[in-house]
């Protein structure tokens, strides 16, 4: 059966030359460019367009399409430089946000 780590690297999408996207705010008080490289059910690895030093990043919204329709709702899950991992919420019936598949990406 392997590790959880094998189990999401199998599972995992890498994109060549990345995915334009951007993080926002939930309130929408800031936003940030950046680049989609890999992305799995339960998260995705960003390269960020400028700093995120100072920014509230305990949820916000990962938006993949230039008119904010499609988005999925995230918390941060660890950062490397210029890189973040982000875990993918979701909404539980009691109002609640938990991680996609309960673990960090």
């Amino acid at each position: 059966m392997g590790t959880s780590a094998e189990r999401r690297r199998g599972n995992r999408v890498r994109f060549d030359r990345g995915v334009d996207c951007r993080i926002m705010a939930i309130d929408g008080t800031w936003q940030r460019s950046c680049t989609m490289r890999d992305a799995s059910e339960s998260g995705a690895k960003l390269t960020i367009n400028g700093s995120v030093q100072g920014l509230p990043l305990k949820e916000f919204f990962l938006v993949l399409s230039s008119t904010g329709l499609v988005y999925r709702r995230c918390e941060l899950a660890w950062v490397n430089g210029e890189q973040i991992g982000v875990t993918f919420l979701r909404q539980t019936t009691n109002g609640t946000k938990t991680p996609v598949d309960g673990e960090a990406h």
